[in-house]
């Protein structure tokens, strides 16, 4: 379960320390999308991403045993660089498994706030379980990236600020990886405005919440290379699949191509730089898969791309 109080909680422990970042408007958007659109831009959060905020708020929750003990994680590199600067602010060592095919990017970041990398083969060993082995061997406490309700608290004071600021919005846009920033954004959005209608991005390569949300009950899927990293992921979590059954109204499909036109247009337009997975929610509306109405509320959830990257992108566009 996840409330709003958890949300406004986690706000209280963030004050201070997590950038509240900008929410931006452009009129071109608006006119291409037939709706006002909000683009809360987590990019500019500190690490690039919204995950900071989950894993600040998860390693305050630690008894001083577990600080002690170090902290683990696994990931590709938004929630690698989130715990790293999380531990430092909390003085907490901090070791990341990180796919070897990782963004160098994120790569070298991760190792620049101070955490200790080893690489594994993602298509190999799926994350959980390499994460659940590699906290096991270190005998550290496993942050997890998503499926927690102190991360999912966490990451849901972005949509707080967008709600204090501009009042409810009457669609939300919010990418889905494991299901972690979605169950905060959603837990906000409907205490907001019952009426609010909330719908998930995933890449049409491996929409496992779509499919779970259909089945009724999780289902794992193949993992397939795609541009959106930060969502190679081959089931929902367990605790963010029960909060998107009862919140989410839609989960929509993106394709690279559709990643990188929005890329290309936040660039364009906006002068804003983004990731494949930040841009998911933008592609979706670009490409007419939301149904818009009102006030649209879309995440950017992260900028993490380096310059040669993004140029290779770009060009490809």
């Amino acid at each position: 379960m996840l409330t709003i109080e958890d949300v406004r909680g986690a706000a209280g422990r963030l004050d201070g320390v997590a950038r509240r970042t900008p929410v931006m408007t452009s009129r071109t958007l608006d006119d291409v999308v037939g709706a006002h659109v909000l683009v809360k831009c987590e990019s500019f959060q500190r690490g690039g991403a919204f995950k900071f905020r989950g894993a600040y708020n998860y390693l305050c929750s630690l008894s001083p045993q577990e600080r002690e003990r170090g902290v683990c994680a696994v990931s590709s590199g938004n929630h690698a660089q989130a715990v790293a600067i999380a531990a430092r602010e909390l003085g907490i060592g901090a070791a990341i498994l990180m796919p070897e095919d990782a963004p160098p990017v994120k790569l070298q970041a991760t190792a620049g706030y101070g955490a200790e990398i080893v690489t594994y083969d993602r298509y190999r060993t799926p994350p959980v379980v390499a994460g659940r082995r590699f906290a096991e061997e270190r005998g550290s406490t496993f942050v997890p990236a998503y499926d927690d309700p102190r991360i999912a608290a966490g990451a849901g004071t972005g949509a707080l600020e967008l709600v204090e600021e501009h009042g409810a919005p009457d669609v939300i846009v919010v990418p889905i990886g494991g299901g972690g920033v979605m169950s905060g954004w959603a837990t906000v959005a409907k205490a907001a405005n019952a009426r609010t209608r909330v719908v998930g991005v995933e890449n049409v390569a491996n929409a496992s919440t779509r499919l779970s949300l259909e089945a009724g009950h999780r289902v794992s899927v193949e993992l397939r290379p795609h541009l959106a990293d930060g969502q190679m992921l081959t089931t929902p979590g367990e605790f963010t699949f029960e909060v998107m059954r009862r919140l989410v109204d839609e989960v929509v499909l993106v394709t690279d191509g559709e990643i990188l036109a929005a890329m290309a247009f936040l660039f364009d337009r906006l002068k804003l730089v983004t990731e494949p997975s930040g841009a998911t929610a933008t592609a979706a509306l670009l490409a007419g898969h939301v149904k818009p109405r009102g006030t649209v509320a879309a995440l950017i959830s992260g900028g993490n791309v380096g310059l040669r990257r993004f140029a290779e992108l770009a060009l490809t566009s």
